[in-house]
């Protein structure tokens, strides 16, 4: 989760004073930050975006798990048209604090996403989380792919074995 800026879906939470072991955390997208997240994406509408999280454990390994719903239309990559469709992407992500991470020198190994100034942001996070459960080829429901057919193609070496039948080779 990217911490350098934030995009159209912001909700900064101070993860210090939740109580970890209830704490519930839910973003409702305004259609105005659908519709920027829209743009962003490429995709002609998003719009009941919602993202509903549970977080469990402490500040130096804090997990956040729940999902991301929304509706979103796209463009059919077979027929062109726009149609729209449910996304649902379940979360499952593991917290720690930013100082903790600069500690660390391993490169191979999957960090944990930082925890700035003692803030997660959710907004940034239903974002990120949407985007994963995009389709990168969406199809309309029931369009199937056919490729086209001009006829019969020729095999690559069609010509020279005319030729060497011509010529009378043999194999």
């Amino acid at each position: 989760m990217s911490t350098a800026q934030t995009g159209p879906l912001s909700r900064p939470v101070n993860v210090e004073r939740l109580n970890k072991d209830r704490a519930e955390i839910t973003v409702e997208a305004s259609p105005e930050e659908c519709a920027a997240l829209a743009r962003d994406f490429k995709i002609p509408g998003i719009r009941d975006l919602v993202g509903r999280f549970r977080l469990s454990g402490s500040l130096t390994r804090l997990h956040v798990g729940g999902t991301v719903a929304a509706t979103v239309t796209q463009i059919c990559t077979v027929t062109l048209e726009a149609f729209a469709s449910k996304v649902e992407e379940p979360v499952d992500v593991e917290f720690t604090n930013a100082d903790i991470l600069s500690d660390t020198d391993a490169e191979d190994v999957e960090l944990p996403d930082p925890i700035v100034n003692g803030r997660i942001d959710f907004g940034a996070l239903t974002a990120e989380f949407l985007a994963l459960g995009l389709d990168p080829y969406p199809r309309k429901p029931g369009v199937a792919f056919e490729p086209v057919t001009a006829g019969e193609e020729p095999l690559p070496f069609a010509d020279l074995k005319a030729l060497k039948e011509k010529l009378g080779g043999t194999d």
